[in-house]
């Protein structure tokens, strides 16, 4: 009991909690300077919330020589050890599968109602990344757009991969996991526009005018979903 009181004071903090995703969405260690550049922080900061992070052995850290002189660097990754939290057992999941059923039973009208819920939960998303790092979206650059969508992506459990063309006007977004696939077999053309429109909402709430394009779908036997994201002037 105590240790998990301990490990819910650490996940406490959202920024921290965030961390911890992200590394488990990432398969290789990471370093104080990654998460820093990656969640906009200072490296001290960074720093600080891992060592929180191993200190309730969620996470394990080796120094690694840099090759180039100098301290060895920390890189630092999942624990071995079991993280078991004991709360009441709340199936989401099901409620989520229930709730879309009952949509879509509704016809166009339960359809469209779904397609909003799925945007509007992308950007709740891009929201919940603003109001960490006390910003909005007039005082971001491009890049650091870029580098919150990827947050954002990833905390949704995307294991997303982003890359941008040097003119800054394409980007090229690509997820190695659906977190709607439990319940595709229900409807999957209706759940992956809203998975589609979940997107759009998470793109149009960072960039002000934006075309989204699948290129590649899971469900057609591809090994990710890819998009083109064209910014328009």
């Amino acid at each position: 009991m105590e240790q998990t009181l301990r490990i819910t004071n650490v996940l406490a903090d959202p920024t921290r909690y965030y961390i911890y995703q992200y590394i488990v969405n990432n398969h290789h260690g990471v370093s104080v300077q990654q998460i820093a550049d990656s969640f906009e922080i200072h490296p001290n900061v960074a720093r600080l919330h891992l060592s929180k992070l191993e200190d309730v052995d969620m996470l394990t850290s080796e120094a690694r020589k840099t090759g180039k002189g100098g301290r060895p660097s920390r890189i630092y990754r999942l624990s071995d050890k079991v993280i078991q939290l004991h709360f009441p057992f709340r199936d989401y999941q099901l409620l989520s599968k229930i709730a879309i059923q009952t949509m879509m039973t509704l016809g166009d009208a339960g359809k469209k109602a779904l397609y909003e819920t799925g945007k509007s939960f992308g950007e709740e998303l891009i929201n919940q990344q603003l109001r960490i790092k006390s910003t909005s979206i007039d005082n971001l650059s491009f890049d650091e757009k870029v580098s919150m969508l990827k947050n954002a992506a990833t905390i949704a459990g995307f294991s997303p991969e982003i890359m941008v063309d040097e003119d800054h006007n394409k980007i090229f977004f690509r997820i190695y996991n659906c977190p709607f696939k439990e319940v595709t077999s229900a409807d999957p053309n209706t759940i992956c526009t809203m998975h589609n429109f979940f997107l759009k909402g998470m793109f149009e709430s960072l960039f002000e005018n934006v075309e989204l394009v699948e290129m590649d779908n899971m469900m057609a036997n591809c090994v990710t979903c890819s998009y083109n994201a064209s910014i328009l002037a």
